[in-house]
């Protein structure tokens, strides 16, 4: 036998295999109940495919260890609005939220009637002829954005839109000589070149310097020291093209700037002609209490970054929404920013549903009602205990746990996942979980985390004794 011939051979049994395989992955999915065998099968492929072909890191990162030191929760499919099952029959209440992807709950019926009915007509676009849901959505943001935000970019995450926006600043202000950003330390946005020279954190941007030039960072909240770096950018020829903020810093650790900053950086921004950019890729779409967060502060941005929720939790999308005067320099060549995904018809409808969700049903409103009452509630427990929680914030169903120090927040997220609920840290500030749950959340659902957190704390306490 040849060598050609016998690694053909070889290959032709790997297809074979492969058929077999996905097969059986087709047919699990088609599961109502799992018996023991589909269990340890799910587990055991999980487990050593997650090590051997995407990342053994994430093995080593997950909270979601069993007693016995196992990497064996492994998620199967939604409960009800505000939880999910892993293969075992185990239910969590998701206080994460998919980093804030579930603000109308997992599995909206809404949301997924929409994506399905839209399922049955076409799930992708031509490319070439005119997209009726990308135009409808479009409309829909005008109407609900705050200001004179109009057209709007669709990509497929919030990096993206990011991306989008940085492009935006750049083409429209360019023209003016304004080549530079400020972003703000600890900021999050995005992890793409670009994206990444606005994010803040070291560990993410080092080993991949240099970065997109031009971009400077500045303390969140500390209006003096913006002023400042934009004066003095001004003075030595490296203009400001925009400023880029998060209303709230979501992956910084929940950071709520003092209550005139943003106004007050709006005043700057004018001053020197500076496009402000508000990346409301987690704050958005209802989180803190009204739709976008920066309604919080009474200013209206030049361009709005969207993400995470806008997809109901049921499709990934972006939006990059920017005023007529800023967008119209993508009018002459529309290709000039592209992407095959974005816009697509699924993704549109599950946002034009998710909006409607957010509306008809109120759920900001709710996000604030619940959000106070849930944050009385955590303070409650934290208070009993100053020397392991620092501080409990947030605004609407956009929380924090702060710790006296990082080590802690691992062991109070482990014991509550232990007890079933499903809390997260942040990529920029170790000593802070987030509690991010879907805005359908109900009020027992919150006391039931609360007692979760106080037998954790507890047990805690007694183990530092």
């Amino acid at each position: 036998m040849t060598e050609v011939k016998r690694i053909y051979e070889e290959k032709e049994c790997i297809k074979n295999d492969v058929i077999n395989y996905s097969n059986k992955v087709l047919e699990f999915i088609t599961k109502k109940e799992l018996n023991k065998v589909d269990i340890d099968w799910v587990v055991n492929e999980t487990i050593g495919s997650i090590k051997d072909y995407v990342n053994p890191g994430f093995l080593e990162y997950r909270k979601s260890v069993t007693k016995g030191g196992q990497f064996a929760a492994v998620e199967w499919k939604d409960a009800s609005l505000n939880s999910f099952l892993d293969v075992n029959g185990k239910e969590y209440i998701d206080c994460l939220g998919g980093y804030g992807i579930y603000n109308v709950g997992h599995r909206h019926p809404k949301v997924l009637k929409a994506v399905t009915d839209q399922l049955k007509n076409q799930a992708l676009h031509s490319q070439d002829l005119l997209d009726p849901l990308r135009a409808a959505l479009a409309k829909i943001l005008a109407d609900i954005t705050p200001g004179k935000l109009k057209y709007s970019f669709f990509g497929n995450s919030g990096t993206e839109a990011v991306e989008a926006a940085i492009k935006l600043a750049k083409l429209h202000q360019g023209k003016k000589g304004k080549h530079h950003f400020i972003s703000t330390v600890s900021a999050f946005h995005g992890k793409s070149l670009g994206a990444l020279s606005a994010t803040a954190k070291g560990m993410f941007r080092t080993p991949f310097m240099p970065l997109v030039s031009g971009f400077k960072h500045v303390i969140y909240g500390d209006i003096d020291m913006m002023y400042k770096t934009v004066k003095a950018s001004n003075m030595v020829g490296e203009d400001i093209a925009a400023i880029m903020l998060e209303p709230i810093q979501g992956e910084g650790g929940i950071i709520i700037p003092p209550k005139d900053y943003f106004f007050k950086v709006k005043e700057i921004c004018e001053q020197f002609d500076i496009l402000l950019i508000a990346d409301e890729v987690q704050t958005g779409m209802g989180r803190t209490g009204k739709m976008f967060c920066i309604e919080h502060y009474g200013i209206e941005p030049d361009i709005m970054c969207l993400a995470k929720a806008l997809g109901g939790g049921i499709m990934p999308i972006g939006a990059t929404i920017a005023t007529e005067e800023v967008f119209q320099d993508f009018f002459p060549n529309p290709f000039i920013h592209s992407t095959t995904f974005g816009g697509n018809p699924l993704s549109c409808i599950a946002a034009i549903a998710t909006i409607n969700v957010l509306l008809e049903e109120k759920i900001p409103q709710r996000a604030e009602e619940v959000g106070d009452y849930f944050k009385k509630e955590l303070k409650k427990v934290t208070d009993k205990y100053p020397n392991i929680v620092s501080e409990v914030r947030g605004m609407g169903l956009m929380l924090a746990l702060e710790f006296t120090n990082n080590e802690l927040g691992y062991s109070v997220s482990k014991g509550l996942f232990d007890k079933g609920v499903l809390v997260a840290g942040t990529l920029i500030n170790a000593r802070t979980i987030r509690i991010e749950p879907p805005l359908t959340i109900e009020k027992e659902q919150c006391d039931y985390v609360c007692k979760a957190l106080l037998n954790t704390l507890k047990a805690i306490q007694k183990s530092m004794e």
